[in-house]
């Protein structure tokens, strides 16, 4: 089994102008009956940061309480835990990057600061259900100071000593991953981060459902997707979309693989979240459809 989180009532609508809470916690709902176990729903950031973002206890409470189904939340310091909580979620993102640029840019902290600041975070977070810590820039940056899995290694192994029960997810933010840089990264890290290793995949270059298959390969059964293929975060230079998880789902049940994902109501959700945004979404399989029936062997 694929174990997929949808992020796009986050992430995908981060860059976006502002969708109405209700229609967010909507599209959040639609991901769900589709299938999605675990879908991130909002941000506790500072709405003047990120407008985008803004009112998410109001999507919060507007999400049913749906049996199988996990809602997650990003959380940048111990307030948005607070938050969070206060919200009735338990299960937390949080971001960390391997790129000492993109750090300054995205939080205004060094990466030194940032790892200062999980243990705030780790003591607000005390009885959460999940804490999962995005990693972004593991496999490079487009500034240039992620130039071996040298960098990536080190946070997520300081990483783990503040927040020893977190799990991981190696984001490619920028849209920088290879199968051989993810290969690197992935053999280096220490046995305990890659237990539940994910992967948050963007599509800038056109190699994110490479990347997913070498991921795969890898051993690694947990992937970050948005429906869509909407996102990208506003302080990474040219970043791109996350890979779709339409686009995912299609390429998975066509290999074999399940993923408890009805990929015809991740395109109805996607149709959905075209009308809230007022543009075309990037996803391929959203534009072109599921596949035509092909059998025979390989």
């Amino acid at each position: 089994m694929i174990r997929i989180r949808d992020v796009g009532p986050r992430d995908g609508l981060q860059n976006e102008a502002p969708v109405d809470p209700v229609e967010r916690a909507r599209l959040a709902e639609a991901l769900a009956a589709a299938g999605l176990r675990d879908v991130e729903v909002a941000s506790f950031v500072s709405p003047k940061a990120v407008p985008s973002m803004a009112e998410a206890a109001t999507v919060v409470a507007r999400l049913p309480s749906t049996p199988g189904t996990t809602w997650w939340a990003l959380v940048p310091n111990a307030r948005g835990v607070e938050l969070a909580r206060q919200s009735g979620l338990g299960h937390l993102t949080v971001t960390i990057s391997s790129s000492e640029g993109y750090s300054r840019k995205n939080v205004g902290r060094s990466t030194d600061e940032a790892i200062d600041g999980l243990a705030d975070i780790a003591a607000a977070a005390r009885g959460a259900d999940r804490v999962d810590v995005v990693v972004s820039c593991a496999f490079g940056s487009p500034f240039a100071d992620v130039t071996d899995p040298t960098p990536t290694v080190a946070i997520v192994e300081r990483t783990l000593t503040v927040l020893p029960g977190a799990s991981i997810t190696l984001a490619d933010t920028t849209g920088t991953a290879t199968p051989r840089r993810i290969a690197a990264v992935v053999g280096a890290l220490p046995n305990d981060a890659r237990a539940d290793l994910g992967l948050h995949l963007h599509d800038t270059r056109g190699t994110a459902l490479t990347n997913a298959l070498a991921a795969i390969e890898l051993g690694i059964d947990r992937f970050d997707t948005s429906v869509g293929g909407l996102g990208g975060s506003p302080f990474a230079p040219g970043a791109g979309g996350n890979l779709a998880t339409e686009d995912l789902v299609l390429m998975l049940h066509d290999l074999g693989y399940e993923t408890g994902v009805d990929l015809d109501g991740v395109l109805e959700a996607s149709r959905q979240l075209a009308h809230l945004v007022g543009h075309d979404v990037a996803s391929r399989v959203s534009a072109a459809g599921p596949l035509p029936e092909f059998g025979g062997r390989t």
